[in-house]
């Protein structure tokens, strides 16, 4: 069986669909599973044994660009990928539905339109399933996946994943060299709303007795890597790493804790024990929860269909809260 799999962006939602990967080949072992994704998120999937083939696109350049020219280039290209037995269309928007409508297979897969926010992509399929858009986002990935497939992935195989990032990087040292347990802050995200305050991180490293490391992406979380830095004696800043490079130092952490964004999925992918912190959007839904990866969220009554990225909430979460969750799974309690 060949297998097309659309899941373009953003990086927590590639790592959510990811998890599919291994109960596909569970079921099928001798099935090609090739991914179409967004040229700067391929990292996140590169050196998967799962995965046979990355096929790029660059929609997000063209509407940055705004040029048409390069965006007919890109919607081109899939129109020449070799023919599928199925696409399934994990992200359910209007660019996915297309992406996936264009590439030649005999089947086009995906949510029906009651599934949906963008409930017109629908259009583009073959062939459709129905879950609440409500419900958790690993759920529903892996639920539109084994529908396609005619398979059944069950909430104990979840939880007893096996660990699916996978680099090649062997090199990478963030690591103090005592005995304290290894600590990752991810201040960063795509938006404010996501992001708990920089004092508040100050004031939680303060409390823990653990060599931090702040991991950043861009100049406005190195900037706020080095103010954390700068407010207590127990943090170091990391490098800028690639996507790649990353996989390897989340996976050797203690603990990760973050808002959510990407690189704080990436420890429930790695099965690294993880603090989740929600404030404008659903933590019920955005990340799966397991023994040691948790969320703590603010108490702002969230509505998964529109979020309000004016609602600051994230910042009412305590310290005090998040130290107490921090120390039962480091087992310091």
């Amino acid at each position: 069986m060949k297998i097309a799999i659309v899941k373009l962006s953003a990086l927590g939602d590639i790592i959510h669909a990811m998890v599919a990967l291994q109960f596909i080949k569970k079921n099928f072992p001798n099935s090609t599973i090739d991914w179409i994704v967004e040229e700067g998120f391929k990292d996140i999937l590169i050196n998967n044994p799962d995965i046979n083939s990355i096929h790029t696109v660059n929609i997000k350049e063209a509407k940055k660009n705004k040029s048409l020219k390069l965006l007919f280039k890109e919607l081109r290209k899939l129109k020449k990928l070799p023919k599928y037995d199925v696409v399934i269309d994990t992200q359910g928007l209007i660019k996915s539905a297309i992406v996936a409508h264009l590439i030649p297979a005999n089947k086009q897969f995906g949510f029906d339109k009651t599934s949906l926010r963008e409930a017109f992509s629908a259009n583009f399929y073959t062939d459709t399933c129905h879950i609440d858009y409500s419900e958790n986002i690993i759920k529903r990935n892996a639920f539109v996946i084994s529908s396609a497939l005619g398979f059944n992935i069950s909430h104990a195989e979840i939880l007893d994943k096996k660990s699916f990032l996978h680099s090649n990087c062997k090199n990478i040292t963030v690591f103090a060299k005592n005995h304290k347990p290894n600590i990752a802050f991810i201040p960063g995200a795509s938006f404010k709303s996501k992001i708990y305050p920089v004092d508040k991180y100050i004031q939680l490293a303060n409390e823990l007795d653990a060599n931090i490391i702040v991991l950043w992406g861009n100049e406005e979380e190195k900037l706020m890597a080095d103010q954390i830095k700068f407010g207590s004696n127990n943090v170091s800043i990391s490098e800028q790493l690639t996507l790649d490079e990353l996989k390897p130092v989340i996976a050797k952490m203690d603990l990760v804790i973050g808002g959510d964004t990407g690189p704080t999925h990436m420890a429930w992918a790695l099965n690294i024990p993880s603090i989740t912190l929600f404030g404008s959007t659903p933590g019920y839904r955005n990340t799966y929860m397991t023994d040691v990866n948790q969320v703590i969220e603010s108490n702002s009554q969230v509505n998964p269909y529109k979020i309000d990225k004016n609602d600051l909430s994230i910042k009412d979460i305590g310290v005090d809260k998040i130290a107490l969750k921090a120390k039962e799974l480091l087992k310091l309690v």
